[in-house]
């Protein structure tokens, strides 16, 4: 069976998304998968030993593409995609997006069964009608990830355990291993990474909270705190550091994805809102305290650990306060344990693929 998976972005999303491909591969030893994913993202995917080829698109690019030589550039790369896809002959093509993009791409494998979500499900309603089987979930699918592996019900597989594969990367290992050294953060200390960033601004806590928790951390706890930061967010990050006073505050170097990969493994546990490494974080098993505000933490927390998550009261992360961060935190640090962070910093190198049982319905 040649199997096309589309989940195109953003890095949470195809996050989330890993155990679907986890569980084909599970069921399905001889099945050939693809994924069809946005170039920025590919890079989770590349390496990847349960996947037989991941096929990188650009939409973003093709949707700025306004002078004539980009609109002519796009339109040849639109066409030898659609030509590879057609070459390609799959016989099952999923959407797990739900728009109108991700339903084009799937139309455009010419896979006979193109399996997505029922029309009320879909972002984008009209990406329906791009594919033939639909599926609404069942009640008791609450969060994102059991949403997504509701769509491999008309092909019979059902995940024994969730995983979620992730490749290693020695050389990112590696670099992350000498910032560590570099910045004098021992095997035996415990690291919080703070992620201030998000791709949207009401997901974003408060640059001052973040700036008073990593001060209370660093007082309080004796921890180390790493300020992990993307795009955009590099002057927020570094206002935040330099608010520690006492030098235990760090700015993470410029990373790649599979740089980040290799330093949240590194934390003893991870904060942030509802944003792509706080989901890679929990991939991981990482110890992750997510804030969440417009954004419902029973669909989008943290895989596994919910219960760590911190809703809102007023649908805005300014109505979580620095006191309730902080106490979730230390709870984690309890929980996790200084063997466990002292562990990771010292194998450096992340499983290959983290499992957790179905929550029971």
């Amino acid at each position: 069976m040649n199997i096309a998976l589309v989940k195109l972005s953003s890095l949470g999303d195809v996050v989330h998304a890993l155990p679907v491909a986890a569980a084909l591969r599970a069921r399905l030893p001889h099945a050939r998968l693809s994924w069809i994913v946005e170039r920025r993202e590919a890079a989770l995917l590349r390496g990847n030993a349960i996947l037989d080829a991941v096929v990188p698109v650009d939409t973003r690019g093709w949707r700025r593409a306004l002078a004539p030589v980009d609109l002519a550039r796009a339109g040849r790369g639109l066409s030898e995609l659609a030509r590879d896809l057609r070459a390609a002959r799959f016989d099952v093509a999923l959407d797990l997006q739900g728009l109108l993009k991700s339903g084009l791409l799937t139309a455009a494998t010419r896979a006979p069964l193109r399996i997505g979500f029922a029309p009320a499900l879909c972002r984008e309603r009209w990406s329906a009608l791009l594919t033939n089987r639909h599926v609404t979930p069942p009640a008791t699918a609450r969060h994102v990830v059991e949403q997504y592996l509701a769509l491999l019900e008309p092909l019979g597989v059902r995940p024994a355990a969730i995983e979620f594969p992730l490749p290693r990367n020695a050389a990112a290992e590696a670099r992350a291993d000498a910032f560590f050294v570099r910045s004098g953060v021992k095997p035996s200390d415990r690291l919080v990474a703070l992620l201030p960033g998000a791709g949207r601004a009401d997901k974003r806590w408060p640059a001052d909270r973040f700036a008073a928790l990593g001060a209370r951390l660093t007082a309080e706890t004796g921890a180390s705190v790493l300020v992990v930061w993307g795009p955009g967010e590099h002057d927020t990050a570094k206002a935040i550091v330099d608010s520690a006073r006492d030098g235990r505050a760090l700015l993470a170097p410029t990373s790649s994805i599979e740089e980040l990969v290799a330093l949240l493994w590194r934390a003893a546990v991870v904060v942030g809102g509802d944003t792509g490494p706080l989901h890679l974080a929990a991939a991981l098993g990482v110890a992750c305290v997510g804030l969440y505000g417009p954004t419902a933490a029973e669909r989008n927390g943290p895989w596994g650990q919910v219960r760590r998550a911190l809703q809102s009261p007023d649908g805005t992360l300014a109505g979580i306060d620095v006191e309730a961060v902080l106490a979730g935190v230390i709870a984690a640090l309890e929980s996790a344990g200084q063997t466990s962070s002292g562990s990771r910093l010292v194998s450096g190198h992340p499983p290959t693929a983290p499992t957790s049982r179905p929550p029971q319905p």
